[in-house]
């Protein structure tokens, strides 16, 4: 068993009593609002998906009665038509992908880090495919059509035309944040050096769209579609200025977060305590994440995403993190009174998206600390928030939170499953100490009404995908699914 004491940095004793505090909550009365934040947000998503559709409608509607329908019947002209067209829809979703980046709130809450990522990689994708089409098609359209001109109508056009060196420089920039994305390089980068090069995407964004807000027909051709562009790059600015930059620089100030304890939760896993002065008003979520800086030397200007593994209270937080990475390693050696810079909260994996009574929470080893604060911040009645926890279970290690999840069990009725042991094959998300079956059926051994349940998940992509998948098995509607994952 564990010990019923942890140890601060500064040698204290962090003992039960002084655990975050664990509250009743209000009973099995969940409010009458149950459910109106997840339809609001879906309404939300509804209206930003309807938007960017009108946006690339739009931008099609200008190119065909600008003739690009036309033009089509001639080769050079064609091509320089079809380039034209692959550059308005480009760029329309480049700026789209700033505003996904820029962490707006309506759309950080309606959409969740989760969703968010996804749609953030298909748009990102998506448009950098149109972007290279219309280099490769304007090019070859310019050169009348002969393919081995290009090479030296592409050295013209750079050099030539205005706006086009920077256009060049910004390519590259976002060649090398697409080309860092993708899957099999992310897993050999350290989260450190790809969080860094990613942000190079917006100095690609603003160095390859000038040359066409400048000079391009399509973007000159009226005054209503010179209002959108600049409109549209505009927002773009102020929003990432607002949003990215301000927003998080005077919450950091207002809060004014200093460390006041570090606690070794063993196997690896260290917890961090903060508190915000007093009437700060720190606003938060069990379920959310903050990206944190520590100013604590070198390193503190890159940020780290931990999400909350305690139900806060306006003024404390606490995040738990397994020592990964740079970032997570350093935590173990910070010391009190260290200051804190935070963006965020982030993240829907939080009694925002819940629509039902009963809940089940499943995760993989440090990704139970949201699962925890929000078994503990919920309001529910004895049997009707159930959590699975798989565990290493290696060396006789115990699980994360073993007693704080005891805790709760016999003060709030919270049901646990332990599941010891490493994932026991590729497409399952079991550990190797479950018997033989199949995963849906465990699934429901364990939780069989879970089709009548909210179902919320973290742990490392992969795993979670096959969580989901032994869920929605097992009748679960995909809109009672609240993911998030490890994958970045």
């Amino acid at each position: 068993m564990t010990s019923t004491t942890s140890t601060r940095r500064d040698g204290t004793e962090l003992r039960p009593e002084m655990w975050p505090d664990i509250r009743p909550g209000v009973g099995p009365d969940v409010g009458p609002d149950l459910g109106q934040r997840a339809r609001w947000d879906a309404r939300v998503r509804l209206g930003v998906l309807a938007g960017v559709w009108a946006s690339l409608l739009l931008v099609t509607y200008w190119w065909v009665t600008g003739g690009g329908v036309q033009d089509l019947v001639g080769w050079a002209s064609g091509l320089t038509s079809l380039g034209r067209l692959t550059g308005l829809l480009a760029s329309d979703l480049l700026l789209l992908q700033v505003l996904l980046m820029a962490r707006v709130p309506v759309v950080e809450r309606a959409f969740g880090q989760e969703r968010l990522a996804r749609t953030h990689r298909l748009v990102g994708f998506t448009s950098f495919t149109a972007m290279l089409a219309h280099v490769g098609l304007i090019t070859w359209g310019y050169a009348a059509g002969d393919l081995a001109a290009v090479p030296g109508q592409l050295w013209d056009l750079t050099v030539s035309y205005p706006g086009m060196l920077l256009a060049a420089a910004g390519t590259a920039c976002l060649v090398m944040v697409v080309v860092t994305s993708v899957r099999a390089a992310r897993k050999r980068l350290r989260y450190e050096s790809w969080h860094l090069l990613h942000l190079y995407a917006y100095a690609g964004v603003g160095l390859a769209l000038p040359h066409q807000l400048w000079t391009g027909q399509d973007f000159q051709g009226s005054t209503a579609r010179t209002v959108f562009w600049w409109g549209l790059w505009a927002a773009c600015a102020v929003a990432v200025l607002v949003w990215r930059v301000a927003l998080p620089l005077w919450r950091s100030a207002r809060y004014r977060l200093r460390v006041t304890g570090v606690v070794d939760e063993g196997d690896g896993v260290v917890s961090v305590h903060m508190t915000a002065r007093r009437g700060s008003g720190l606003a938060a979520e069990a379920g959310q994440f903050f990206t944190f800086r520590f100013l604590s030397g070198a390193g503190w200007t890159r940020g780290h995403p931990y999400s909350l593994s305690a139900a806060p209270d306006g003024r404390t937080l606490r995040i738990s993190a397994k020592e990964v990475g740079d970032g997570s390693a350093s935590l173990r050696h910070l010391r009190p009174g260290t200051r804190v810079l935070v963006e965020g909260p982030y993240g829907r994996l939080s009694a925002r998206a819940r629509t039902r009574r009963k809940v089940a929470l499943i995760g993989a080893g440090v990704g139970v600390t949201p699962l925890r604060a929000l078994a503990e911040a919920l309001p529910y009645a004895p049997g009707e928030v159930v959590l699975v926890h798989r565990y290493s279970g290696r060396d006789h290690a115990r699980p994360l939170f073993e007693r704080e999840l005891q805790h709760l069990v016999e003060r709030r009725g919270l049901e646990v499953v332990w599941m010891p042991g490493r994932r026991r094959a590729p497409g399952s998300w079991l550990g190797d100490g479950v018997g033989p079956v199949d995963d849906t059926t465990a699934l429901l051994q364990w939780v069989p009404d879970i089709a009548q349940r909210d179902l919320f998940v973290c742990g490392p992509e992969e795993w979670a995908r096959d969580v989901v998948a032994s869920a929605r098995a097992a009748g679960l509607p995909a809109e009672n699914v609240h993911v998030e994952s490890f994958g970045w």
